[in-house]
């Protein structure tokens, strides 16, 4: 009788794109079978909290509270240069105007808001951050209820549409801050599973993302049917962006970025991270 391990990731189209074939069951896990939640960010930030899932994907800021419990795999995240979320404003302003200002972000644990946080750290300026689901940002920005958000997903690409300004790449931020790619998310898996679970799934993970590299079509259906954007051209674009080489494997500078952001997210929420690894081996 198979085993059910239970696996969280976005319906963004990065993540439906990945996983798409371990979604169909085109990828065979014997003796597991995969029991699959689709879901916003933050709450899959908050599944793997509560140990609810086996599999997760997870802001790489949200990875920094479960560590002691969960161990990354290789593959399957999202990380890249020019690749991070946008600091929105409906005018042109400078950072230190947002002191004081309203500003949402999607969700507390979300890689966008610790950057957030550690821009606003950096620029002296303090703010009060208003949590939302990502789709209610932009709308909230332009509509005068907040003062500026942070982006992610398909705003990248629709803003101007909306009318609303870029006060920053947070991803170029970082990247000038650390001299590393944005690690945005990671695929969290329980070491409660052991090495070889872990191994497996990563090497499943890897097939997956290579069937939708090599006939796109196959995975288009499922990737249309979850977007929230259905512009095609913005779907394909998200995809070209943000499944990187390092989705099929973080590498050494990869693992360099993601234990970077890790370090500032504990010392930001008082965290005390276990002394390793924080990758699975290959």
């Amino acid at each position: 009788m198979s085993k059910i391990l239970k696996l969280g990731f976005s319906p963004c189209p990065n993540d439906t794109f990945i996983f798409h074939a371990l979604a169909s069951g085109a990828i065979n896990i014997e003796p597991y079978k995969l029991s699959i939640t689709l879901a916003d960010v933050e709450e899959l930030n908050s599944l793997a909290r509560t140990g609810q899932m086996d599999i997760c994907k997870v802001s790489a800021h949200a990875a920094a509270h479960i560590m002691n419990d969960y161990i990354l795999l290789r593959a399957g995240g999202a990380m890249g240069r020019g690749v991070g979320p946008l600091l929105l404003t409906r005018e042109p302003c400078t950072i230190e105007a947002l002191n004081g200002k309203r500003v949402a972000i999607p969700g507390i644990h979300t890689t966008a808001n610790l950057l957030f946080s550690l821009m606003c750290r950096e620029a002296g300026i303090h703010v009060e951050t208003v949590e939302m689901v990502f789709d209610e940002i932009m709308p909230a920005i332009a509509s005068g209820k907040v003062e500026a958000g942070v982006v992610i997903h398909e705003g990248r690409f629709t803003f101007s549409g909306m009318g609303l300004t870029k006060l920053a790449d947070l991803g170029k931020w970082w990247e000038d801050y650390s001299g590393l790619p944005i690690p945005l998310g990671s695929i969290a898996i329980k070491r409660s599973l052991g090495s070889e679970v872990a191994s497996l799934i990563n090497s499943a993970i890897r097939r997956s993302l290579t069937l939708s590299q090599v006939d796109p079509s196959q995975s288009w259906s499922y990737i249309k049917n979850h977007a929230q954007e259905m512009d095609e051209n913005v779907i394909n674009e998200h995809i070209n962006t943000f499944v990187t080489d390092y989705s099929m494997d973080v590498g050494k500078e990869g693992e360099d970025a993601v234990s970077r952001l890790l370090r500032e997210a504990a010392q930001m929420d008082s965290l005390n991270l276990p002394d390793g690894p924080f990758f699975i081996k290959e």
